[in-house]
């Protein structure tokens, strides 16, 4: 026999033959194999394998808003219809072009989340404006909305709306 070649006698830390030292080196380099767990006993509880999620599941609705060979502004229009009066609400508060432009800008920003939410219960397909259940999004929207409009009406100096028990709760929190 040829040295190096398996089998052949030699002398232990030669290369044909590994000793100690090498074979350490070798089982590190392999990889390990786990120990293949005991089999419960029939009846008993076993924790469900871990599964990997690819994907999430769309929201109720949250289809296109239009046939998909429309163009995204088409598809969309839901979320830009409230994005707009939003955005519209915003440039009033911005620019402040008159008195009430504070208390005008925030109730049409409130009212842009109120037509988010009925556009969300009444349409069957919203697009990007589905971002939960649809009975979620509509509380959302809806009470965002319902506050932002009440808080609007009731700014100070000169409130729109009065509401005779939170000046009382307010007196006594104050004073």
């Amino acid at each position: 026999m040829t040295a190096g070649t398996p089998g052949a006698s030699e002398t232990p830390g030669t290369p044909g033959k590994p000793d100690g030292a090498d074979a350490t080196k070798a089982e590190a380099d392999a990889p390990a194999a786990a120990p293949a767990p005991a089999p419960a006993p029939a009846g008993a509880w076993q924790r469900p394998k871990p599964t990997l999620t690819t994907s999430t599941a769309r929201p109720e609705g949250g289809g296109r808003a239009a046939s998909g060979d429309a163009s995204a502004p088409a598809r969309q229009w839901p979320l830009l219809t409230v994005l707009g009066l939003a955005g519209i609400g915003l440039l009033v508060v911005g620019t402040d072009p008159f008195a009430e432009a504070f208390r005008i800008g925030a109730i049409l920003i409130g009212a842009a989340l109120l037509v988010g939410a009925v556009m969300r219960r009444v349409l069957p397909s919203v697009g990007m404006l589905a971002v939960r259940s649809r009975f979620t999004d509509m509380i959302t929207y809806g009470v965002m909305g319902s506050l932002i409009v009440l808080l609007a009406l009731m700014v100070q100096p000169g409130p729109w709306l009065r509401i005779p028990f939170l000046e009382d709760i307010l007196h006594l929190t104050v004073t």
